[in-house]
């Protein structure tokens, strides 16, 4: 029996953005048939991912000692499923070795030191490979234009939509009161996220308030709190931090949209779990999110504050004059991101490499 080896750690971190997809993804796998295969999961809690997915998976302890080079996994996988570009556990012999890319923003930001060292490691990651994944076409086109891809098989994988169930727990009670109009955005509170020009546009659209989640321990999440204040919308914007699947689905249900300004996505998962709740989307005109956003979502194609506003203005008015249509075509889209596909796709994968 053939070995499928899947370097999964990044589930220690669940809600991150790789941790979910992890998550899902070995979720979807492990309701597949697998003839002729069977898959091992590279874990550290084991004992939890035996409790979840029993005898769907073989398992193995992650160990950080495993990052080392003389220390790598010495087994000869028939296949080594690297889930994401930046994991740091590598096969210690050249073994058939399927990476997943999900974007590089690597490759602009952070210090010229740090670019050169992740680009280091990637094209080692590149060089290795028997085949690539990639979540979007976007991530293709860029991974391409910025480095020498080997001639080998490339596929293009959409992520699945993380939310299917949109009900809330009878006994779910929020801790805080919301704001009777509020828009909604959850992500890293950094740079790119571009939450500063949400924060911008709001003098301009006094009638509603902003509720931004993630993780705000950081610099920029302090900028976002001074930025309210000099703009005396302070009142009006509210960091709730990291929020769970129960909190976030309350807020997808009860916001007036879903505001997504980010200068860079490799795929970008918010946005489709807004549509699940047929809520109107409003992210930026770039990189991957008008290839998931579709048609019917609405854009920006720059950050100025009077503009974005009128942009949402606009958006919010069409959206409410044909309720029924947006709404249903929203949910419609999200439903067609379905993890259940993409494991079918990676089973594909799979396959033909071992054949």
């Amino acid at each position: 029996m053939k070995t499928v080896f899947l370097e999964a750690h990044n589930l220690k971190n669940k809600f991150s953005g790789f941790g979910q997809f992890n998550y899902h993804l070995i979720k979807a796998l492990s309701k597949q048939e697998t003839p002729g295969f069977k898959m091992m999961l590279n874990v550290q809690d084991v004992i939890g991912m035996k409790a979840e997915f029993g005898n769907s998976f073989k398992y193995k302890r992650y160990q950080s000692i495993q990052r080392h080079k003389p220390f790598r996994i010495k087994k000869k996988y028939n296949l080594w499923h690297s889930l994401n570009q930046n994991i740091k556990i590598e096969p210690f012999f050249k073994i058939p070795y399927l990476l997943t890319v999900h974007d590089i923003h690597f490759v602009t930001e952070g210090s010229e030191t740090l670019q050169k060292k992740l680009r280091e490691k990637f094209e080692e990651k590149l060089s290795r490979a028997t085949a690539i994944v990639y979540i979007s076409k976007f991530a293709k086109q860029d991974t391409n234009s910025h480095f020498n891809v080997p001639n080998i098989p490339e596929y293009v994988i959409y992520n699945g939509n993380t939310i299917t169930d949109v009900s809330i727990p009878e006994t779910f009670k929020l801790g805080k009161p919301t704001p009777d109009k509020f828009l909604f955005s959850i992500g890293d509170f950094s740079e790119r996220k571009n939450f500063k020009s949400l924060v911008s546009m709001l003098p301009f659209l006094p009638e509603y308030s902003l509720v931004l989640s993630g993780n705000n321990s950081s610099i920029y999440a302090d900028q976002l709190t001074q930025l309210a204040e000099d703009l005396g919308v302070q009142n009006r914007v509210i960091q709730t931090g990291k929020i769970g699947d129960d909190e976030k689905k309350y807020y997808l249900s009860k916001c007036a949209a879903f505001v997504f300004p980010s200068h860079r996505e490799g795929f970008g998962i918010p946005p489709i779990e807004a549509m699940r709740f047929g809520k109107p989307v409003f992210i930026s005109n770039n990189t991957s999110l008008p290839e998931i956003g579709g048609e019917h979502s609405f854009y920006w194609d720059h950050y100025e504050p009077q503009y974005m506003a009128g942009t949402l203005k606009n958006g919010m008015k069409k959206y409410n004059d044909q309720k029924d249509f947006y709404t249903q075509w929203y949910i419609d889209r999200a439903k067609s991101f379905n993890w259940d596909t993409t494991a079918k796709e990676y089973i594909k994968v799979y396959q033909t490499i071992l054949r």
